[in-house]
């Protein structure tokens, strides 16, 4: 039966010190050198939760700063600011550049190693810019100059560990004291700083830092790793978990999520999202496999209702994630909405979207908090995207869908050991906003050339409707991988959606990537504990649907805005982001429009525009992917308004904020070809 939604120590350095970077004449826009050589700065954090009175309502921001990951705990990556509009938005230009520090920071340590795409997002609070790197640096810069202020280094004493993971961002949090202190993650641990100097705050956990591998009750993890920032919300501080995708294991430890007191950093409370024995949910997952299956983790952004006392979180797929013949059952509560209490951690409410899964169809961004009216009847909502392309809408109050949500029929698995969910869940409203399965229909067809080309390419998989489970490509006649659609990071990603809160319109990036998936033995039985998996090494085993030429098979748009009225559930309009594969040789002669590139872009909302960028092309789900364009649109149809050609391509979240009676948009940029920085852009000084 498929379950209803239930309604139901060693001390850091900080250094406090003159500005080592200086301002980029808007003329010139260079790249700016530091003082300390390969130590220039950023990286950084991004979801801060204050106490009080700081927010109006869930989704509304207090003030023109920038005081979490997505701009507030409703994850809307809104900002009221209007002094850049329409009227002027072609005035922009880039008015300050940095390069990260991690580079300096990874000069001074062995084992620390510097991503070739910075993911991470600035904080704006009072007169300063906040960063973190994923190698756990911090620093503090002037908002107006990029003047660093001061800088923290959590391995000044010590090498630190050879994974430290990709933390996204970091928050802050105001005390009644007045202090103000800024928390993050690094490798195995939480730290909180005082923003003003960048030092520990030794008041919180051990000298300014909790253990995370500590459990409590004389339990410890052998490993902690969390891509995403903390959540703050009324003195709790939330913490999710990341874990690897387990290729070879189906071994792999739990998800969990955890609160702790933001004064004093003790664990306050610890949720387990694959239930143990004798909890709600244990068994949905049978012959006691919740005993060792892991993952089912949230890896993505929280978000949190400080009035109602409720944290939003969307869960990840279980190990392994596309054979699961050895966690039969619907398996609470991995791919699955939830709400939990924050104060104690406990469920208030789920809905699990994803039942057994089998498409790796993580929750892979924050739920957004929307106050909307639907049928004149207000209601507090949650949205939540999906990579599946649904838009799931509840009642955050009770778990009730706001529209309807129907189990339907989906097709078995034919896999020995398998037995796929026999119906999985289909929101009725809104319509899907992305391609979901592929038919004859879906091919490219440019030209008949191309039309051919793209037929004879399907004919060797299997193709059919969303939810088509993966195949054995082993040992089997005529066997043919699955083309899975959409793929593992097709719909929406972790770059996540925005709101609007004056309008409630929902504008959600997301990308058409089919991916093949095809199963078999695993090519060293001594070393795993599957039956079958995915196999890495085999291009037939998992890969991008793509065409001999090169272009994707299906039609386009490849990378895709759509607005989303969330009081009607209608969809307002739909553009493409991005020029796509338009010079592509194949294609040459055809007047074609915009066809979208499959970039993982982050939203930034406005009072007056839309931001989006194209991506780097190290994040795109296509070799031809990403671009250094960054884009303003009308919030009301879609044109695009104005754009510029950054030194790359838009690798995090763009946020804003105004100082001094400036608006500037700071996003961070990097690729393969281009070191890790911060661009900041600002209206031309007349």
């Amino acid at each position: 039966m498929v379950p209803a939604p239930a309604i139901t120590r060693r001390p850091g350095t900080s250094h406090v010190q003159r500005p080592l970077l200086t301002a980029v004449a808007p003329a010139r826009a260079g790249v700016v050198g530091l003082a300390m050589g390969v130590v220039l700065f950023f990286g950084l954090f991004g979801r801060t939760g204050f106490p009080g009175p700081a927010l109006a309502s869930a989704q509304q921001p207090a003030s023109t700063d920038w005081l979490h990951y997505a701009s507030d705990t409703a994850s809307t990556k809104y900002s009221p600011l209007d002094q850049i509009d329409a009227s002027n938005v072609d005035r922009l230009e880039i008015v300050w550049r940095w390069k990260s520090i991690e580079y300096g920071a990874a000069a001074q340590h062995d084992t620390l190693r510097v991503s070739e795409v910075l993911q991470s997002t600035p904080l704006k609070s009072a007169r300063r810019l906040l960063f973190t790197t994923g190698q756990g640096v911090a620093a503090a810069a002037d908002p107006a100059t990029g003047e660093m202020l001061w800088y923290f280094d959590p391995w000044s004493d010590s090498e630190p560990p050879r994974f430290l993971g990709r933390v996204r961002s970091g928050t802050i949090w105001r005390g009644d004291d007045g202090l103000e202190r800024l928390v993050y993650l690094s490798g195995t641990e939480l730290f909180a700083l005082d923003t003003s100097t960048g030092r520990l705050d030794a008041a919180f956990g051990d000298g300014g830092r909790v253990d995370l591998l500590d459990l409590g009750n004389g339990e410890r993890r052998r490993q902690f790793m969390w891509s995403s920032a903390p959540l703050i919300c009324n003195d709790t501080i939330v913490l999710g978990n990341s874990e690897r995708d387990a290729w070879s294991q189906q071994k792999n430890a739990p998800g969990i999520i955890r609160g702790y007191d933001a004064t004093s950093g003790e664990r306050k409370w610890t949720f387990y999202l694959i239930p143990r024995k004798g909890e709600l949910g244990y068994d949905t997952w049978e012959d006691g496999s919740a005993d060792y299956t892991g993952a089912a983790n949230v890896w993505t952004w929280m978000s949190c209702d400080p009035e109602l006392g409720a944290i939003y979180a969307a869960t990840s797929t279980p190990s392994n994630d596309w054979y699961g013949g050895h966690r039969l059952g619907a398996g609470l509560f991995a791919e699955s909405v939830l709400a939990l209490d924050l104060e104690t951690g406990e469920r208030r409410w789920h809905f699990q979207a994803v039942h057994h899964g089998l498409w790796d169809y993580d929750f892979p961004a924050a739920p957004v908090l929307a106050d909307i009216v639907k049928d004149g009847q207000p209601i507090k909502a949650v949205a939540v995207p999906s990579k599946q392309a649904f838009l799931y809408v509840f009642d955050r109050e009770s778990g009730e869908p706001v529209w309807p949500i129907q189990e339907l029929p989906v097709p078995p698995s034919d896999v020995p050991g398998e037995v796929a969910w026999p119906t999985q869940p289909f929101p009725t409203w809104p319509l899907p906003y992305d391609l979901q399965g592929l038919r004859h229909d879906d091919l490219i067809d440019f030209t008949p050339e191309l039309r051919a080309m793209a037929l004879e390419y399907v004919s060797q998989y299997h193709i059919g409707p969303i939810f088509l489970p993966p195949t054995l490509i082993e040992g089997v006649d005529d066997a043919r991988p699955t083309i899975q659609s959409p793929g593992p990071v097709g719909g929406t990603n972790w770059n996540g959606i925005g709101l609007d809160p004056e309008t409630n319109v929902l504008f959600v990036p997301s990308v058409t990537a089919p991916a093949i998936m095809g199963l078999r033995p695993p090519p060293d039985p001594a070393r795993s504990d599957l039956r079958y998996r995915v196999d890495l090494s085999e291009a037939d085993g998992y890969a991008w649907t793509m065409l001999p030429n090169g272009l994707p098979i299906t039609k386009p748009p490849y990378g895709r805005i759509t607005a989303i009225d969330l009081d009607t559930g209608v969809h307002l309009w739909m553009v493409p982001n991005g020029d796509g594969p338009r010079d592509h040789p194949a294609l040459a002669g055809l007047d074609l429009p915009k066809l979208g590139q499959p970039g993982r872009v982050s939203p930034l909302v406005t009072k007056t525009l839309l931001f989006v960028a194209d991506g780097t092309p190290s994040m795109s789900v296509q070799p031809w992917g990403g671009s250094p364009m960054f884009r303003a649109y009308d919030k009301t149809n879609g044109d695009m308004l104005w754009e510029i050609e950054l030194p790359a391509g838009v690798s995090g979240a763009p946020m804003t904020y105004m100082h001094d009676g400036r608006q500037y948009i700071v996003m961070p940029v990097s690729g393969p070809d281009h070191e890790n920085e911060l661009v900041a852009l600002a209206l031309a000084e007349q």
